[in-house]
Order: structure tokens, then C-alpha cells, then sequence
């Protein structure tokens, strides 16, 4: 049997020294998540979500404890191995964007794939028109990212990290900078890649933004202090569906 298992995390633990201060920003994490699973991570600023999510990122190595993406241990591989690996297995979403403004959306989609010389520049050109369409954005492919909404940057962001059909998709804050009815937009369009198969992790503060995913890990203090199977999970087009035409309202529930 296939073993689902995609993020193994064992007695993780990441000091930061800031002067003669330590600061201890995750104390011995044990966390496991499998293949098509929604997981938000979630908790106050200062909790340790984000330290942990720059880990599984491979943006940050841990201070000790083991980490394995995939079956593969990261504290075995380099600095050239985790970017290659990173590239080749991960794909990312950030609250901000971080979209290159004189680009358009369909060279932003096809960078990652700049970096794997097993794929042709037809290809990328192919599978980049193909993360667009996937969010619903075809018709914008040649549109500089002033040029389109906070939504529809959020949506050239998500192709992006599917362009290179990652194992895992990190999301941290996706949400944070839009307004509720683009928030719907969005968490449905990842409730919709979730249910193609996708398995994805989803750092947000939002509890109400959590009940869209399929499971819960809340930290606390660099602790998990609960975790748990969202059993009242909310759908993101229904919910997008009974918002009042053109009006925005209050995202909390």
C-alpha cells in the first residue's frame, strides 16, 4: 500500500538568537500531513505558524528535529538540493503576491519552470496557459499585474504554484489582503483544487477562513495546543452564492 503520508515533522524545534536573547519560535513539533488533505495552520501572531510553514517551505532549516517531504529527509540535502527540490515539489502562495509588475500574468505562471531544463519553452508556454485556465483566467494571460484585481493576482499567484504540479501547495495568509467576497473566490477556487486531488497547507489567523479547509492544527506559544477535523466545514461557492449582489459584508461568521 502507498504510503500517504507526504509531510512527516518530528521533534522540530527553531531558535532564533536575536543579541544575547533566544528566541524559541517552535519547542519540539510532532506533526504529520497526508496526501489530499486541506490543513489550515493556524494561531496568533508570534504563535510560530509562519516559522513552521518557512520550514516546510525549505526557506528555513530547523534548529533540530527531522522534516520529511515526500519520503525524503531534508536535513540530508544542501542548500542546491532543497532549492531544487523546492521547485520541484512545492508550490507557493503569499498574501502578497509577489507577481514581477512589467511581467505579465503567463510569464509570472511560467518561472518556476524557467529552472527545469527538462521542459522546452513550448511547454512551458503550454503548461503555464494551462495553471491559468485551471483558475479561471485565459482570458487574462497577457494582462500586466496592475492591469487585474487583488483576486485575480491572488489567482495568477495560485497557477503559479501549480504550474510545476507540486505534491504540496503552501499557502500563508492568502486571503489576508482581500476584501469577503474575493476571500469566497479564492478559498473556493483552493476547496476546488482540493477536491482534484491537491494536498494543501493553509497558514491563516482567520478561524472562520480555517472552516473552509478539512482539518485544524492550532499553535500556541511554539506548541501545537490542538488539532481537529473540521466536521462543520463550510463550502466557499455557497457561501460566495448567498453574498448580497455587489456589496461586500463582514467576513466573520
Amino acid at each position: 500500500m502507498e504510503n500517504s503520508t507526504i509531510i512527516q515533522v518530528n521533534q522540530l524545534h527553531k531558535d532564533f538568537h536575536v543579541g544575547e536573547v533566544t528566541v524559541r519560535a517552535l519547542r519540539g513539533i510532532d506533526m504529520e500531513i497526508h496526501k489530499g488533505e486541506f490543513v489550515a495552520i493556524m494561531g496568533a501572531s508570534g504563535s510560530g505558524k509562519s516559522t513552521m510553514l518557512n520550514i516546510l517551505g525549505c526557506l528555513e532549516k530547523p534548529s533540530s528535529g527531522d522534516y520529511q517531504l515526500d519520503g525524503i529527509n531534508m536535513g540530508d540535502l544542501n542548500r542546491n538540493e532543497l532549492a531544487g527540490l523546492r521547485n520541484k515539489k512545492l508550490g507557493f502562495v503569499f498574501q502578497a503576491y509577489n507577481l514581477l509588475p512589467r511581467t505579465s500574468a503567463l510569464e509570472n505562471v511560467e518561472l518556476p519552470l524557467y529552472y527545469n531544463s527538462k521542459v522546452s519553452s513550448k511547454e512551458r508556454k503550454e503548461r503555464a496557459k494551462e495553471a491559468l485556465n485551471a483558475v479561471g483566467l485565459s482570458d487574462r494571460m497577457h494582462h500586466m499585474p496592475n492591469q487585474l484585481s487583488g483576486g485575480q493576482q491572488q489567482r495568477v499567484a495560485i497557477a503559479r504554484s501549480l504550474v510545476n504540479d507540486p505534491v504540496v501547495i503552501l499557502a500563508d495568509e492568502a486571503t489576508g489582503n482581500l476584501d469577503t467576497r474575493t476571500s469566497y473566490e479564492i478559498m473556493a477556487l483552493f476547496q476546488d483544487l482540493n477536491d482534484k486531488g491537491k494536498t494543501i497547507v493553509f497558514v491563516t489567523h482567520e478561524p472562520d477562513i480555517a472552516r473552509f479547509t478539512t482539518r485544524n492544527i492550532v499553535f500556541r506559544d511554539g506548541l501545537i495546543k490542538g488539532e481537529h477535523p473540521v466536521t462543520d466545514r463550510l463550502s466557499a461557492q455557497e457561501m460566495l452564492d448567498n453574498l448580497p449582489p455587489d456589496e461586500d459584508v463582514d467576513v466573520s461568521l
